[in-house]
């Protein structure tokens, strides 16, 4: 899973149609029929040809927009500017944001598509995908209902320490400001809530239960081991900071850790506890069907992940069949190294062997590290473009693992400052398979999403935003067809950790039935537990944290499944157009070269590729 993925907001989404015209990149996107649209002109009136620079200054004014309503990401990037703040979602801030946002949609539907180069094109239509989703953002209003045990801000406000900077005085007061903010947003999203309760809107129990267990163990430390606090003991340059600013830094960072962040970590603890859990959606109103307007929310968000006009109906029945396809794949490959074709029975198998799992923490680490280096190796015959940006393999912080997934990637910085990372949930090894940890690593990091996402952060020519935003569908989407890949590239250990690629592809179709089960088709949390149980290998821990995911997050595990089979259906077309000519290495970079495009996007851009060498 990307960490901080390439998508406007962790609960972003595509907008429900909207009354009166149609967008024309909602047209263009694929998500509804062009009909008799021609884009960029309204009505008889037909604007001129807009210069290029239009599309070029309206893509860094987005961008530009987008760090300011996401300060800490900007931090996450090297992006240094906003350093001393963190998102406003008081109600003036959130309308603020939906005013940029409108703006932005009218400036770019001016501009008339046919006028533009083939590569503006795919800028035009990326840019439109990301408008799509922070509208349909404001449609689902998650500021006021959601509360995410995964990727929550309560977990931000602590790795965030890590990244800031602290070369000089200004760093510190403006981390000391941030630090300030950080407590005032707490305050905001607890008003939040308490209108989404007013208005018949909140959290799915199982996330709100996980958060405060989470909290729970956070506040039974003492707060001078939290990451916030951990700046005071900094090592800080004597020769830019004066004996005074650092006596100043260290105490302002105490007092605010002490008096402001704990206390109102507390606060929400105590309110999520006292408030929101007894009112938490749960049973068959676990999804978003147990929200007003729960549906049209999730189709927008189906739309948003998987940039495809396609119904939850139609999704389920779809990965029902890949669910059956790949489970034959399984079963054959368990009757021939376990002796039983049988799930359950392989399943126990597996964790009655204690080769098969881990034991102590590092070394899950160390065998990570070694699949990593057999990659690296091979990559050159695969790829013509390989990224310059080191990756870095860490455990999840043990604050955050007991309720987190498996595995996390985490962009390199901007600046060189730091590397992609690969986080590994450590936690508990010996419920940690060791024949599913090659798969989990070629799938963050090389061939999947560090060399995905680094190869688009140093692309020449491209917006910035197009370097860093895009796609779900298709970053997870190359994320899973790099799993198979890996095994065409010949990178995994043995049979054995083979049966776990294929046992992670069987979980990716699962999430095509348990997600749109329990978000449109009225399941409980016991049935998709009870589904994962029966068609895949997961480990019973890892399947509870699962479903709790897809409850947390509506539609994001979509995008996995529908985005490798559009990049493998899209290869198999270039296959048999190109012949004997066909190269893998040119197809690989002509799917990377240009970020994380929508999946109608990639369409073109690979039509386009195909063109020009096929004649």
């Amino acid at each position: 899973m990307l960490q901080h993925n390439p998508t406007p907001e962790r609960f972003g989404a595509r907008s429900t149609r909207r009354a009166g015209p149609v967008p024309c990149y909602a047209v263009l996107l694929g998500l509804v029929g062009a009909g008799a649209l021609s884009c960029g002109q309204s009505g008889s009136e037909a604007p001129g040809p807009a210069p290029a620079t239009d599309l070029s200054t309206l893509g860094d004014r987005f961008w530009d927009h987008y760090l300011a309503w996401n300060p800490l990401q900007a931090t996450y990037l090297g992006v240094h500017r906003t350093n001393d703040g963190v998102r406003d979602i008081s109600p003036s801030g959130r309308a603020n944001r939906r005013q940029e946002v409108s703006a932005l949609v009218e400036d770019l539907e001016a501009i008339p598509f046919a006028e533009l180069s083939a590569n503006e094109r795919l800028t035009y239509l990326t840019l439109g995908h990301l408008l799509e989703g922070e509208m349909a953002r404001q449609t689902c209003d998650p500021d006021v209902w959601v509360v995410d045990h995964r990727e929550g801000f309560q977990l931000d406000f602590l790795n965030i320490a890590s990244v800031q900077p602290l070369e000089e005085p200004v760093d510190g007061d403006w981390m000391i400001r941030r630090w300030n903010a950080m407590a005032d947003y707490i305050g905001d999203h607890i008003s939040n809530l308490r209108t989404g309760i007013e208005t018949g809107r909140v959290a799915a129990r199982a996330s709100v239960n996980r958060t405060i267990l989470q909290l729970d163990a956070l506040l039974g430390r003492p707060v001078n081991e939290w990451p916030v606090y951990a700046p005071a003991g900094a090592r800080l340059d004597t020769d830019k900071w004066p004996g005074l600013s650092r006596r100043n830094f260290r105490s302002g960072v105490r007092e605010v850790a002490v008096e402001r962040i704990r206390p109102a970590y507390e606060e929400l603890r105590d309110f999520l506890r006292n408030e929101v859990y007894p009112r938490a959606r749960q049973g068959d109103a676990a999804g978003l069907s147990g929200l007003p307007n729960g549906r049209a929310c999730y189709e927008a968000l189906v739309r948003n992940v998987t940039t495809l006009d396609i119904s939850p109906e139609d999704i389920h029945e779809r990965g029902l069949e890949e669910v059956a396809s790949i489970r034959e794949e399984l079963e054959a490959m368990g009757a021939e190294l376990l002796g039983t074709s049988t799930l359950p029975e392989m399943r126990a198998l597996l964790r009655s062997d204690p080769e098969m799992r881990f034991r102590w923490p590092d070394e899950i680490v160390e065998y990570a590290e070694e699949a990593y280096g057999r990659a690296a190796d091979a990559m050159p015959q695969w790829f013509g473009m390989l990224p310059k940006a080191e990756m870095a393999i860490r455990p999840i912080p043990l604050y955050e693992a007991p309720h987190s997934t498996v595995a996390t990637y985490r962009e390199p910085a901007l600046d060189g400052s730091r590397p992609g990372t690969y986080y590994v949930n450590t936690y508990r090894p010996d419920i940690r398979p060791r024949y599913q940890a090659d798969v989990l690593t070629f799938h963050e990091g090389i061939p999947g999403h560090h060399l995905q996402t680094a190869i688009a952060q140093e692309a020449t020519g491209l917006p910035e935003f197009q370097k860093h935003l895009g796609s779900a569908a298709f970053t997870e989407g190359w994320a899973l067809y790099a799993e198979r890949l890996a095994d065409e590239m010949g990178l995994y250990a043995d049979e054995r950790s083979r049966m776990g690629m294929v046992s992670y592809d069987a979980w990716r179709a699962s999430r095509l039935v348990v997600d749109t089960g329990i978000h449109a088709l009225g399941w409980t949390r016991e049935q998709g537990i009870d589904f994962l149980r029966e068609n895949t290998l997961l480990a019973d821990d890892n399947i509870e944290n699962e479903v709790d995911r897809y409850i947390t997050s509506p539609a994001q595990a979509l995008g996995y499944k529908l985005g490798q089979m559009e990049i493998s259906r899209l290869r198999a077309e270039a296959e048999e157009r190109l012949g004997e000519s066909f190269s893998v290495a040119d197809f690989h970079d002509r799917l990377l070269e240009n970020g994380a495009l929508s999946l109608a996007a990639l369409r073109e851009a690979i039509a386009t590729w195909l063109a020009q060498v096929a004649d």
